[in-house]
């Protein structure tokens, strides 16, 4: 059996994390829905497979698609990567999934012999380009054990923390953080462009106070410039992440008004027609509801990755 690694999936997180594995010196063999994305990958050392078959004799696959529906088709549907004779080892996956879909996948994949990791990622495709991103794990230790020379390769920290479908938790609150969280700055944001505050200064204040993070830093050049084609992650993809937060506190008997606010405001973006755009577009929906109607400051900032 090869040790080589397999990747499925090459969203705009995916190929960022391949480059990582590959400058670190494993050997991908990658597979995509749309083939294109996946070959500008060969100039980096990726083997572009035609067929997800093709990944059946890597030891680990690791996969990161959008949902548990596109998860179960790459690996159970017809001509999924377990269904011949030849199978991986393990199969690691870090896509944004519920807890339950999760399990649905682990006792399948066991009933046939393969290991299952959890391994979602904190972080977008530029985080992962500056080798920023933590992982985190649930699953059997000793495949974490295994893979983690993997995520060491891709992230600046990985952890484990149990067995099971625990880090699809981790990563539901994560992600209803995220939403909450972007929700709050763009608030606070026209807020002190009403009342007067040049929009790049607030931002930076607010970076260096105790409430900066990461995440506050690489936002602030699209929240001052209003370059939202940059894309780092949609409304579309937000608003299921929120609707996962959702349901995981109505399973676990959770309050949470601000989560469910968020929510809202998300889906209206996505109603309005918000599409391949970044979801920090949300600061113009306050704005206009607000009143205020905003401009490009055209500063360079820094967003902090470098």
């Amino acid at each position: 059996m090869s040790k080589k690694i397999g990747w499925i999936g090459l969203g705009r997180m995916g190929e960022a994390m391949v480059k990582r594995l590959l400058q670190a010196g494993h050997e991908v063999e990658v597979w995509n829905r749309t083939r294109s994305k996946a070959e500008p990958l060969a100039k980096y050392g990726a083997v572009v497979v035609n067929n997800v078959l093709d990944l059946a004799d890597c030891e680990t696959v690791i996969t990161m698609v959008s949902t548990t529906k596109d998860l179960k088709q790459v690996l159970f549907g017809p001509g999924g990567l377990v269904t011949t004779s030849t199978k991986p080892k393990m199969v690691v996956d870090s896509s944004s999934i519920s807890q339950e879909g999760s399990a649905e996948v682990r006792k399948e994949l066991e009933a046939l012999g393969i290991g299952y990791l959890c391994a979602p990622v904190s972080g977008n495709a530029k985080v992962a380009k500056a080798g920023l991103l933590l992982v985190v794990s649930s699953g059997p230790r000793d495949l974490y054990n295994i893979a983690e020379p993997y995520f060491q390769a891709m992230a600046k920290k990985c952890m484990w923390i149990g067995e099971g479908e625990l880090a699809r938790v981790w990563k539901i609150a994560h992600n209803t953080m995220f939403g909450v969280v972007i929700q709050n700055l763009c608030e606070i944001t026209v807020l002190a462009e009403k009342a007067g505050i040049p929009r790049h200064l607030f931002l930076e204040s607010i970076n260096d106070s105790v409430l900066g993070s990461m995440y506050t830093r690489y936002k602030t050049p699209v929240l001052t410039n209003l370059n939202f084609e940059q894309v780092t992650f949609t409304p579309e993809l937000l608003l299921k992440d929120m609707d996962l937060g959702m349901a995981a506190a109505k399973t676990h008997g959770v309050v949470m008004p601000s989560a469910a606010a968020t929510r809202e405001s998300i889906a209206r973006m996505v109603g309005r027609g918000y599409g391949d755009i970044d979801f920090s577009a949300l600061l113009i929906e306050v704005a206009k509801d607000s009143g205020l109607e905003l401009t490009s400051e055209n500063k360079i900032i820094p967003d902090g990755l470098s």
